[in-house]
């Protein structure tokens, strides 16, 4: 079963150059997973929170392409926050690791890569049926 212990900041490949940096990002290479969907998140309101859910089997990369935001990851047992703000900094999001996202800056925008095509059967929307199914061993 997954735990706090495996989500990480990954550093992603970055150029420095006078004229302005740039991060690519190859999905056999940087990315922990196979790579199936790429969305992003933005015009966040000021004061509101995105996420609230832990999904069954997908994994994530999330990245601050802009702005910054905080990512509150937890496995039903330990919490932690990951604060976002680099634009080469990817946090690895394991399976059934409950996460939210706040604290968006102004104009921040969350680029998310995922390890699936969205299924609303992999989401856990209520975090005390998370905690069942972490302390069970289900999915």
């Amino acid at each position: 079963m997954t735990s706090l212990a495996d989500c990480r900041v990954l550093e992603l490949p970055r150029v420095k150059r006078p004229q302005g940096s740039i991060t690519a990002v190859e999905a056999t290479t940087d990315v922990p997973f196979p790579l199936a969907r790429i969305y992003y998140l933005y015009d966040v309101p000021g004061g509101e929170a995105r996420g609230g859910h832990a999904h069954r089997a997908l994994q994530q990369l999330m990245v601050a392409v802009m702005g910054s935001f905080e990512v509150v990851l937890d496995d039903g047992s330990e919490r932690n926050t990951f604060r976002l703000d680099r634009a080469y900094h990817g946090l690895y999001v394991a399976p059934m690791i409950w996460r939210e996202l706040k604290s968006f800056s102004s104009g921040g925008i969350c680029v998310v890569l995922a390890s699936q095509a969205f299924s609303e059967d992999d989401y856990i929307r209520d975090y005390e049926t998370f905690r069942g199914e972490k302390l069970s061993g289900a999915t």
